[in-house]
């Protein structure tokens, strides 16, 4: 699973496989803690984050929407900046 972005700890991953489910989304990763996150929404679809670190993947997905968008629809890979 290719990672598009890291910050402050968490490490954002997207699926790169034909298997993987609608709706688009993201896998965020903290520490131990696992969260699938739908990209459009900022709803955890899957696991759970703590609420400092899902507060920053939010933020972060807020700004990058429409280049995860891409991602999921052509599945090229492309780092992201992190949230500074």
């Amino acid at each position: 699973m290719p990672v598009l972005s890291r910050f402050y700890g968490i490490i954002i991953r997207m699926y790169f496989l034909q298997s993987e489910h609608n709706p688009p989304h993201i896998h965020a990763i903290y520490n131990e803690d696992v969260a699938a996150i739908d990209f459009m929404t900022g709803e955890v679809i899957e696991g759970e984050l703590p609420p400092k670190a899902l507060a920053m993947v939010r933020e972060w997905l807020g700004l990058h929407k429409d280049t995860l968008q891409e991602i999921w629809e052509t599945q090229e890979f492309k780092k992201i900046p992190p949230l500074e």
